[in-house]
């Protein structure tokens, strides 16, 4: 007798869950760097820059959203 084992999680779930964890890591990879050679030079406009103070944090958060979705969603 063969039985057929039923996945958690549907198909679209785990898209879900893909999508968001390259989202998240898309969102740290625009979080990192603004570094310098000469440790006696700071520079503070890319430092503190719109795309690492703004959008890579909210792009982190919107990933883990996702996630969070793709888990509670219902399959169907």
């Amino acid at each position: 007798m063969e039985e057929k084992t039923k996945m958690v999680l549907g198909k679209k779930n785990y898209m879900f869950i893909i999508t968001g964890c390259l989202v998240v890591i898309l969102g740290f990879i625009l979080m990192s760097g603004g570094g310098s050679e000469d440790p006696n030079v700071f520079q503070e406009d890319e430092l503190f820059s719109f795309r690492r103070i703004t959008l890579a944090p909210f792009m982190v958060m919107v990933g883990y959203g996702v996630v969070l979705y793709g888990i509670m969603k219902k399959q169907q």
